[in-house]
């Protein structure tokens, strides 16, 4: 299975330049209320390029699927990203990284994301440091991961609370918080998928558990060596 790691990403898309390493690629829009899919356009937000940069300073080189739900705004529907998912599982995913919340549960993406997870697929959804919950972050099963200033790149929290189960590099600049922390993490996660191919889930989630370099919220002296 070592051969077969491949990390889908659900997002507004690559650079050009990214694009290169890109395994497939698909784009999902909404036309007059009707799901479309086709090529994907390029990155107009320059979100979907920062997340997979992020996921690429971790994991190293991995084959990419990337599907598109955003174009020139950042906002999409569960319909699209429900659609996404499941395209990336039937291109063969093994991970796919979610760097967006969306606040109302819709009962065609909870499907989807439990028609991935019972298919063997590992999914990474960003979840805010604060606030109500979001999707697909919330959905049982789903990695929750949010942005930790504590991280330098490489390191990771174990949180366990209410917000999110674990926290990553949260970068520099406009586009820093959860969407890239939620990136660092799920290419440190195929980093490891790549080292020990076929590892189930849970033992996924208890190695970054047992590795974080910090346990709990955000306090003073809170670091785990």
């Amino acid at each position: 299975m070592g051969t077969d790691l491949r990390v889908g990403v659900i997002d507004s898309g690559c650079s050009p330049m990214q694009g290169r390493g890109v395994l497939g690629g698909r784009r999902f829009w909404l036309e007059d209320g009707q799901l479309r899919e086709g090529e994907p356009l390029p990155d107009q937000l320059g979100h979907g390029s920062a997340v997979v940069e992020a996921l690429q300073r971790e994991a190293g080189p991995v084959p990419l699927l990337v599907a598109q739900v955003f174009a020139g705004q950042a906002s999409t529907s569960a319909l699209q990203v429900a659609a996404a998912l499941l395209w990336l599982v039937e291109a063969g995913a093994t991970l796919v990284n979610l760097s967006l919340g969306l606040q109302q549960d819709r009962p065609v993406l909870h499907q989807a994301c439990a028609e991935a997870m019972a298919a063997g697929v590992l999914l990474c959804a960003s979840s805010p440091a604060q606030g109500g919950p979001v999707y697909p972050a919330s959905y049982p099963g789903v990695i929750r991961v949010t942005g930790d200033a504590r991280c330098a790149p490489g390191q990771w929290s174990w949180l366990g609370s209410r917000q999110a189960d674990f926290g990553g590099y949260a970068g520099v600049g406009d586009k820093a918080g959860a969407s890239l922390g939620c990136a660092a993490l799920s290419g440190r996660i195929a980093a490891l998928l790549r080292e020990q191919p076929g590892m189930p889930p849970q033992q996924v989630h208890d190695w970054l558990r047992q590795h974080a370099a910090f346990v709990g919220p955000e306090r003073r002296g809170a670091k785990h060596a």
